[in-house]
């Protein structure tokens, strides 16, 4: 799906990690702006499909600034670590004009949102993550063989970087190979719960986007992450991850639940890991109040801290267990 389909526009913002390349638009008058950040082995594209949905549901995500993280989509790499990026993405969500904004990330793009929310709580409206990845992926980043028992999927793919690496520039023409005769697509079966009505162009995307190099690097800066810094978050945060996703522990969600004060997680029964691409409108639900967040500006003269304000919307009201 292209950005002119999404209303969407290219815009490159300078920051202290270099350059990002973003795609933003749909610009209400709202100071909040709704930020997309995808994970390792994506791009912005991977958002697609859930913008489409809210048009599709008449109640289209607004002001929008959809990121490539550096070393995938267009951003040229190296790889920064995750509270560098962090930074960069406020910078980015400022440069074009918006104060606060409610921020939703994917695998390594949750970490990166959650990274967010705790650096810049007075700015944060709301968190939404899905599938993202915590200390089981980390686990699996440092030692891969060891740890293969608690993801053997993740393990397998994080193998499977290391031995296209090896392969340097012969690396991108067996991945075209694999696209033309549809085995990146039988490949591809661990990410999703069902790959065969996952959409040609999101499998190409994907195939685009592995690139062993930035995925590696992203999986060792991620090791020493410190999740303590999220017991600064003041506003909700709102999980929602496939009941067939083999790239995340089930013990990560309960350990989020003890370091964030206002968390829920939401299970969906027909996803793998891109709940956002293979049930979108669920996804859209279950993440219901961090579309709808919105913080006025701390008073003068009161306490400094933020109020925080959910309001609900009917069309996306539906629980998505059910």
């Amino acid at each position: 799906m292209d950005a002119d389909d999404l209303a969407l526009r290219r815009v490159v913002v300078p920051t202290g990690v270099g350059p990002l390349v973003v795609h933003a638009g749909r610009r209400s008058g709202s100071p909040v702006a709704t930020i997309l950040v995808h994970g390792a082995a994506g791009s912005w594209r991977t958002w697609g499909a859930l913008i489409a949905a809210s048009d599709g549901l008449r109640l289209p995500l607004s002001d929008i600034v959809a990121i490539d993280l550096p070393g995938w989509g267009e951003t040229p790499g190296p790889v920064p670590e995750p509270a560098e990026i962090a930074v960069a993405v406020a910078a980015a969500a400022r440069a074009l004009g918006y104060p606060r904004w409610r921020v939703v990330g994917h695998s390594l793009g949750g970490v990166i949102a959650l990274d967010v929310a705790a650096r810049f709580p007075r700015a944060t409206v709301a968190v939404g993550v899905v599938s993202p990845s915590g200390a089981g992926a980390r686990a699996i980043a440092r030692h891969p063989v060891r740890s293969a028992a608690r993801l053997p999927w993740l393990a397998g793919m994080v193998l499977a970087m290391r031995v296209l690496r090896g392969l340097g520039p012969l690396a991108r023409p067996l991945l075209r190979l694999l696209r033309r005769t549809g085995a990146l697509r039988r490949l591809a079966r661990p990410l999703f719960r069902h790959p065969e009505r996952v959409s040609r162009s999101v499998t190409d995307d994907l195939a685009e986007e592995i690139r062993p190099s930035a995925f590696l690097a992203a999986a060792h800066l991620s090791t020493g992450h410190d999740d303590g810094v999220w017991r600064r978050i003041t506003c909700p945060v709102r999980s929602v991850r496939g009941a067939h996703d083999v790239f995340v522990a089930e013990r990560d969600a309960r350990e989020w639940g003890r370091l964030m004060n206002d968390y829920d997680d939401r299970v969906l029964d027909d996803s793998g890991h891109f709940a956002h691409v293979e049930q979108p409108v669920e996804t859209l639900r279950a993440l219901r109040e961090v579309w709808a967040a919105d913080r006025a500006p701390a008073p003068r003269g009161g306490s400094g801290r933020p109020r925080s304000s959910i309001a609900r919307r009917s069309n996306l009201t539906g629980d998505a267990r059910s």
